[in-house]
């Protein structure tokens, strides 16, 4: 052995497991949990399939891992915007910027749109959403059934995103912004702000 030859460089850790989640959000957002492989993740990241197994586990916790990270950091139910007297104007506002026909969808958004025909990748979805926004959104609300307000606000906001973004409903195209905040605003106040709703007596 040639002793002058210096020693293999140390791996990396923490930026190893930053590429291999950014391969990932790539690829699931690309093609779904079922369609990303391991192999794909592994050649986008520079490593092997054998590495992302010894950090991850599965491809299943790595997409848990993915998607966590995608929900973290809300876009639309801000804890700015949940707390501010005038929160409904601003959640219909920022929801209908966000879904914008020219606008980038969301990470979460899209990876979730594009894995919904997995078991796994549903139960994942769920167990973020509740974690993250349901919890986020139940706990700025007052009254009766706030989980369940809090969830119709979530599937309100899923909706938009859906026909606005991707199906892109002529209705609800740009020129249409200020015709849907008129609309949208006191739906959503209604979600928000139903101190009376709850099982009929």
């Amino acid at each position: 052995m040639d002793r002058s030859e210096p020693n293999p460089r140390p791996r990396n850790a923490a930026a190893t497991r930053t590429a291999i989640l950014e391969s990932a959000r790539l690829a699931f957002i690309r093609s779904g949990y079922e369609g990303a492989g391991v192999r794909e993740i592994a050649e986008g990241a520079g490593v092997t399939a054998m590495l992302i197994n010894r950090y991850f586990g599965s491809k299943e916790a790595l997409f848990a891992e993915v998607l966590e990270r995608a929900n973290e950091n809300p876009i639309i139910a801000t804890s700015g915007n949940l707390s501010s007297p005038d929160r409904a104007r601003l959640v219909a506002r920022m929801l209908l910027e966000v879904t914008a026909p020219d606008a980038t969808a969301l990470d979460g958004f899209l990876i979730m749109l594009r894995s919904a025909s997995s078991d796994a990748a549903i139960r994942i979805a769920r167990d973020v959403i509740e974690k993250h926004h349901q919890r986020n959104v139940t706990m700025a609300l007052s009254g009766k059934a706030t989980p369940q307000r809090a969830a119709l606000l979530l599937s309100l906001v899923a909706g938009v995103q859906m026909m606005r973004q991707m199906i892109g409903l002529t209705a609800l195209n740009a020129e249409a912004s200020p015709e849907l905040q008129a609309i949208l605003e006191p739906i959503v106040r209604q979600l928000m702000e139903a101190e009376d709703v709850g099982r009929p007596e």
